[in-house]
């Protein structure tokens, strides 16, 4: 059994037993940047992205640079500045401009957002090839390194990649480990795989928009891709390789570039590594051996890819329960996808028990949620899912409250726990800025985490996540598109959400809750657009 057993046992039990360090305090002064900051380095401006076709019917061939920028835009760009009033701890800090908060498309754990995202850019594209770097605050690119990298790339891929390995233009997901532990220390790895799964959902579904696939690659040589970005591996981990599907490559093969030529055993091979490296703004970045352990136990390489068909052990449970409450068909959206990325926000102690949530988008958002996957290549297709459902119902039209196990395969509702929820709910909550019972419905996912630990190996720590990260921003995303409020917290007593189940004595484990409501309504907020 390795560490990350050990890991996500503490996790699950923080609640009744905190981690180490338990009396750590963050220094909010020597916070580091909210993004990389490469002072030297020359930033390319991005283009304005086209207008989403209606129908993924107007599909296009591949990505272009506008599409890639709207892409990088809609999920990890700058849309607008958060001024609300709320209920989160932070707020008297906000109209400080040194502490504004932006919104982004994509959802994040304590809105850090520690995730880089590097371009590995190769022959075929619209930039000389090189690795760069995306900088949201300017959404532009910055350029770490002139010269074709994708070779480098495809080696740490290694065999069995697949379709990834024909790829010319790359996409590489790193979190720069400090940007998020300085808050929550031996926490923070736990919510940093979240993200990254939160990150590349935004991308499938925004790829989706235009008929283009996104699919991540979770098993590689780790420590050559850190050389590559110029990173220490201690301090900055790999979690995702995206291949990208562009525009105008070659037919043949998908657009793989020329394998390079053998080199003689005896000849040394230098590593490409990136000319610029982030300037920490930090005077002081601590270590926490929790992190640098679970770190070094997911830490991957190429050769332990597991086999297809590995995860089927470790399948959703189906769901059990009373007899099934249908729910409705599910409704269409009635926003596109960019606009409900867009317009994605947490609620923060703003739901309005007063009106309770319509059955069809509550319907909508939890058949979304079941069909969410990573999409890894650890995860066969058609295979089982992962994850399940369930929901504690305070105030939804049509349905008791309760809590259930929604069942994907018959679209309907089977109950667990009669009565109202609110008391469970509020009592097992640890932080102050939402009121659970005046929420529609909390929807519960869960992993059996250390049965895919088993099928896959440590590394399977940072899939688990990854997937409940994907289906956090399906939930975010949908709940947008129709018009309702949502969040996402993490602070609550894990075995007590399992008992309460009654999982006990199963391996499934609730990760997350994720609120949905109708928000109050005329909020006070601020109109960043027109100051």
């Amino acid at each position: 059994m390795g560490y990350a057993h050990v890991y996500a046992h503490e996790i699950m039990h923080r609640g009744r037993v905190p981690m180490e360090p338990a009396d750590f305090v963050p220094d909010w002064a020597d916070r580091p940047r909210k993004a990389k900051f490469h002072p030297d380095a020359e930033t390319l401006p991005l283009p304005d992205a086209p207008d989403a076709p209606e129908t993924a019917a107007g599909a296009v061939r591949g990505f272009t640079l506008p599409l890639l920028s709207g892409m990088l835009r809609d999920s990890y760009g700058l849309t607008g500045r958060r001024l609300a009033v709320q209920a989160n701890t932070d707020l008297a800090a906000l109209p400080h401009y040194t502490h504004a908060n932006w919104s982004r498309g994509t959802a994040s754990g304590g809105g850090l957002y520690p995730v880089s995202i590097h371009w590995a850019a190769g022959p075929g594209g619209p930039l000389a090839p090189g690795l760069y770097h995306y900088a949201p605050h300017q959404h532009g690119l910055r350029r770490l390194l002139a010269g074709d990298v994708t070779g480098e790339v495809r080696s740490a891929l290694g065999p069995g990649a697949g379709a990834a390995a024909a790829a010319t233009q790359y996409l590489v997901l790193g979190v720069k480990y400090w940007q998020n532990a300085f808050k929550y220390n031996s926490f923070s790895f736990h919510a940093v795989s979240m993200d990254v799964g939160a990150l590349v959902q935004t991308w499938r579904l925004w790829a989706a928009q235009y008929g283009l696939r996104i699919d991540p690659v979770l098993w590689f040589d780790e420590e050559r891709l850190a050389r590559l970005l110029g990173v220490a591996p201690e301090e900055e981990g790999i979690f995702a390789v995206v291949p990208l599907t562009w525009s105008g490559a070659p037919a043949s093969g998908g657009g793989a570039a020329p394998a390079p030529a053998a080199t003689p055993a005896a000849t040394p091979v230098s590593t490409p590594t990136a000319r610029h490296r982030d300037a920490e703004r930090s005077r002081r970045v601590l270590v926490f051996e929790t992190m640098l352990r679970i770190h070094g136990a997911t830490a991957g390489r190429a050769a332990d890819r597991p086999a297809p068909g590995a995860l089927d052990a470790a399948a959703a449970i189906p769901p059990r329960g009373g007899d099934p409450l249908p729910l409705p068909a599910p409704p269409a959206p009635p926003a596109t996808t960019g606009r409900a990325l867009r317009e994605r926000r947490s609620s923060f102690g703003r739901f309005d028990a007063s009106r309770p949530v319509a059955a069809g988008p509550f319907a909508a958002t939890l058949a979304d949620c079941a069909a969410t996957a990573y999409g890894t290549e650890a995860e066969r297709p058609g295979g089982p899912p992962l994850t399940s459902l369930y929901a504690f119902v305070n105030h939804v039209e049509g349905v008791e409250p309760g809590a259930y196990a929604y069942d994907p395969a018959a679209h309907a509702l089977r109950l667990r726990v009669p009565g109202p929820p609110g008391p469970f709910l509020q009592r097992n909550y640890f932080l102050a800025n939402y009121n659970l019972e005046q929420a529609g419905a909390v929807i519960v996912p869960t992993v059996r985490t250390t049965a895919v630990l088993d099928a896959v190996g440590d590394r399977g720590y940072r899939l688990v996540n990854g997937t409940i990260g994907a289906v956090a921003q399906t939930f975010y995303t949908t709940a947008a598109a129709f018009g309702l409020g949502a969040g996402v917290a993490l602070g609550f007593d894990n075995i007590s959400y399992r008992e309460e189940l009654g999982l006990t004595g199963t391996d499934e484990a609730p990760l997350l809750i994720m609120l949905l409501g109708h928000d109050r309504p005329r909020p006070a907020d601020f109109r960043h657009e027109i100051a």
